[in-house]
């Protein structure tokens, strides 16, 4: 027997998934991604430790391997998840400081100054990135002020996952795709920019050799073997980009398709074969990064989606949650059964999804939800239908953004996620986009897709394609339903203009 591993370095969890060759999850585990804020004169500032980060990734994987018969049965191993945050290694392969958070605001003022000496539209332009706080650029740069001493012992400066890479094989290297969330790689030329470097007052020769997604890039050394089980000379090959390789194994690695990972955060992504590099894209919130897919690039927006209906069950949901568990049905059971039940349009209900800010296509960190249209006969069903029909009224602004810069309309929605299970939201979704939403049969698609990138790289797969129809999962299509879309269209004109009337009075 063959495998691939799969491995998820994310905000939450440490996760291994070990698959067999079609792609059938064969065993996996996880531990718990610690946030810690160790300094107590800035308690808002928020680190990972790299120990944790090591212990819980190889104890993951130690949990894995225990439960097949040989570790030289695993083919490659391949590591996906969070970009930007990195470490500073100095040249006996050390770490000198903890990875800053993305949660971590410290590299705000050096984000304002870029604002003023360089600007969103150059930085734009080059790099397909908008201009956020938490860019590898801005911590190099707080480094340098702050820690001169750490940054002149420092060798490389590595990446989250090109760490585990690193304590895998020992060897120094990152893809495109990650070398894309620094905010100081060139996209045209899939180069590092020797531009930004020099604006930014950085040494080029900290960052790693960027090299395409599925390259071999070492093998699992003698040291690593021991801590993770793993058999010694085990192909590392480079993975990259959560939401990236969340595109394998759902087919949404081909143009006019819009991958929707909908989760606490809503990830629209969809696959470009040139680089699109319009500043209405970084103007609507949007990203364009090189694809874990060799000769693509990637457009990913992002809103908060499922935090909304979370908040919503919390509050005010407490008596259809405890019917629902009482009868042992998932606890959303009654909500979207009562919800499904108020009409299109939720009885005259807008809501805007602002809870936590608004990031695309409405770049507002201060803007704040809204329900609209309220009277004594409206019902909690009502209510959370209004929240998930805002929802999805976001993600379609967030679509219609993204297409005006394309010169094709998408032909269709892949999306995945927890929210998949819930009909209303899905039926919802095909109804005011007027687009089909194909739901796939994958359970973890990232480090599925990862695990693709580990087959490539070691010889399992001849290419992508290979790999896909290998792990390929039968599919739930959701149809739009055009009379219900045609209600709709009204509708959403009126949540459009929820934004830009609230905008000068909120507190």
């Amino acid at each position: 027997m063959s495998y691939l591993l799969g491995i998820d370095v994310g905000s939450t969890n440490l996760k291994a998934v070990l698959y067999d060759l079609s792609g059938n999850e064969i065993a996996s585990a996880s531990e718990p991604t610690q946030r810690v804020t160790p300094d107590a004169a800035h308690p808002d500032w928020a680190v990972w430790q790299p120990d944790q980060i090591w212990d819980g990734i190889a104890g993951s994987i130690k949990q894995v391997v225990s439960q097949i018969n040989d570790p030289k049965e695993i083919k490659g191993v391949a590591v996906t998840g969070m970009g930007m945050d990195g470490v500073p290694i100095d040249i006996n392969g050390d770490w000198l400081y903890p990875f800053i958070s993305w949660h971590c605001p410290r590299t705000k003022p050096q984000m304002e100054r870029w604002l003023k000496t360089v600007g969103a539209e150059k930085q734009f332009a080059i790099s397909g990135s908008p201009v956020w706080p938490f860019h590898t650029s801005f911590r190099l740069m707080w480094m340098k002020e702050n820690q001169p001493e750490i940054l002149s012992k420092t060798h490389k400066w590595v990446l989250i996952e090109d760490f585990i890479n690193l304590m895998l094989c020992g060897e120094y290297v990152t893809d495109y795709s990650m070398a894309s969330s620094t905010s100081l790689f060139d996209q045209k030329k899939q180069q590092w920019s020797d531009e930004l470097i020099d604006l930014a007052g950085i040494d080029k020769s900290l960052l790693c050799d960027a090299k395409p997604a599925s390259t071999v890039v070492g093998s699992v050394h003698d040291g690593a073997s021991k801590k993770t089980g793993l058999a010694k000379g085990t192909p590392v090959v480079l993975g990259g980009h959560d939401y990236s390789c969340g595109c394998l194994p759902t087919g949404a690695f081909v143009p006019n398709v819009i991958l929707d990972v909908i989760g606490t955060w809503e990830m629209i992504v969809t696959t470009l074969d040139q680089p699109l590099l319009d500043i209405s894209l970084c103007n609507a919130g949007a990203l364009m990064d090189s694809h874990v897919v060799n000769g693509k690039w990637a457009i990913m927006a992002a809103a908060v989606a499922g935090d909304m209906t979370e908040w919503f069950k919390s509050q005010f949901a407490y008596e259809d949650v405890k019917q629902a568990i009482d009868e042992k049905k998932s606890e959303w059971h009654y909500l979207v059964e009562k919800a499904s039940a108020s009409p299109t349009g939720s009885n005259g209900i807008l809501f805007l999804p602002h809870m936590l800010g608004s990031f695309s296509p409405i770049i507002d960190a201060e803007s704040a939800g809204a329900f609209i249209g309220l009277r004594n006969n409206h019902t909690r069903a009502d209510m959370f239908r209004a929240v998930i029909e805002g929802v999805n009224f976001q993600f379609k602004d967030i679509i219609d953004s993204i297409q005006e810069s394309l010169s094709e309309k998408p032909e269709k929605i892949i999306a995945i996620g927890g929210p998949t299970r819930n009909d209303l939201w899905m039926q919802t979704k095909a109804d005011i986009a007027s687009m089909a939403v194909e739901i796939p049969d994958v359970a973890e698609p990232v480090t599925l897709g990862a695990a693709m990138l580990a087959g490539i790289g070691a010889g399992v797969y001849d290419d992508l394609q290979q790999a896909y129809e290998a792990v390929r999962k039968k599919t739930r299509v959701v149809e739009p339903n055009e009379k219900e879309h045609s209600k709709y269209v009204d509708i959403y004109q009126k949540y459009k203009k929820l934004y830009p009337a609230l905008k000068g009075i909120r507190s």
